[in-house]
C-alpha cells in the first residue's frame, strides 16, 4: 500500500514530518510522499526520519497552478530541490502568497473578523501559510462552526475574504519539474470542474508538454470517477497514480493511505513513474 500525496506542518497539515513518516509505517505503507503546497522546506527531515524504516520516502511538492475552471495543483516528485530555476520559481510563488495572505487578513479584519498576523502564524506552524490557518482562526474565535461553512461563506473563490496570488501556467509547472529531473502528475483532477471531454483534451496537451501521470485514485474520487480517469490516463498515456491528500487533524476522517476507507493506491504505480523518470533522464 503506498501514499503519494500528503501534507505536513511545513504546508497545511497538523503532522511534522517526523510525525507523518510514524503514521505511514503505522499504517503499513511500503511507500509514503510528502508534497507540502509550493515548497519543499520539510523535505530534508521528511527523509532523515526516514533512515531506518521500512517504509519508502517520496520527495515533493504541490505547486499551485493557474486554471480558468476550478483549482489545479501540479504534483512533483524527486526534483532537485537546489535547482536554480527551481529554487527560483518558488520563491516568487512564496512571496506572491505572502501578498495574498497579508490581502485576505485584511479583508476578513474590515469584515468585522478580529485576527492578527501572528494568530494565523501560529496556526500555521512550521512554514507556509495558507487559507486553512486564516480558518483556523475563525473557528477558534467562534466566527463559524466548521471549515467548510468558513469556505463556503468568507474564503472561498470568489467569496468576500478571498485573495487571489499569481500562479504558473500549467506547461511551466511541468518543465519546471522536469527541468529539475522530477515527474510530474496532475492532481485530484475533479476540482477542475470541466467534463470528461475537456479532460481528455487537457490530459493529451499536458502529455505532450511532458507531464508523467495524472491522480486517479484519491480519496474523494468515487469509484466511477476512478474507473473514468484511468480510461482518460491511458487514452493519453499517463500513468495512472494517486494518493491520500493526508493533512491529518485539518481534513478528519481521510487517513493515510486509505483516505476515507476506499482508498487503494496499486504499489506497482511507484515503479511506472520512475520508469518515465528514468527515460526521460536516458
Amino acid at each position: 500500500m503506498i501514499d503519494l500525496h500528503s501534507h505536513s506542518t511545513f504546508s497545511d497539515g497538523s503532522l511534522t514530518p517526523e510525525q507523518l513518516v510514524e503514521e505511514g509505517v503505522t499504517a503499513g505503507l511500503t511507500a509514503l510522499a510528502l508534497t507540502d503546497h509550493d515548497t519543499v522546506a520539510g523535505l530534508p527531515r521528511f527523509l532523515a526520519a526516514g533512515e531506518g524504516q521500512p517504509i519508502r520516502l517520496v520527495p515533493g511538492t504541490e505547486l499551485s497552478v493557474d486554471c480558468s475552471h476550478g483549482v489545479m495543483h501540479m504534483l512533483g516528485y524527486w526534483m532537485d530541490v537546489a535547482n536554480p530555476e527551481l529554487v527560483r520559481q518558488m520563491k516568487w510563488i512564496r512571496n506572491g502568497r505572502d501578498m495574498r495572505n497579508r490581502e485576505i487578513l485584511e479583508k476578513l479584519n474590515a469584515l468585522g473578523f478580529a485576527m492578527s498576523w501572528d494568530e494565523v502564524l501560529s496556526e500555521a506552524g512550521e512554514d507556509v501559510v495558507g487559507r486553512p490557518h486564516f480558518a483556523q482562526v475563525m473557528l477558534q474565535k467562534g466566527y463559524a462552526k466548521d471549515k467548510n461553512a468558513v469556505f463556503d461563506q468568507w474564503l472561498g473563490d470568489g467569496k468576500p475574504g478571498y485573495a487571489d496570488r499569481p500562479r504558473l501556467t500549467a506547461e511551466v509547472a511541468v518543465e519546471l519539474i522536469n527541468q529539475a529531473g522530477g515527474v510530474a502528475v496532475l492532481a485530484h483532477p475533479f476540482t477542475l470542474r470541466i467534463d470528461m471531454k475537456a479532460m481528455e483534451a487537457l490530459l493529451h496537451q499536458l502529455a505532450e508538454a511532458g507531464m508523467a501521470g495524472v491522480e486517479c485514485y484519491y480519496s474523494e474520487h468515487s469509484s466511477d470517477l476512478t474507473t473514468a480517469y484511468l480510461e482518460l490516463a491511458r487514452l493519453a498515456g499517463l500513468v495512472p497514480t494517486g494518493g491520500s491528500d493526508f493533512h491529518g487533524a485539518v481534513s478528519p476522517g481521510i487517513r493515510l493511505g486509505v483516505g476515507f476507507g476506499g482508498l487503494n493506491v496499486p504499489d506497482e504505480v511507484l515503479g511506472h513513474l520512475e520508469a518515465r523518470r528514468a527515460n526521460r533522464a536516458s
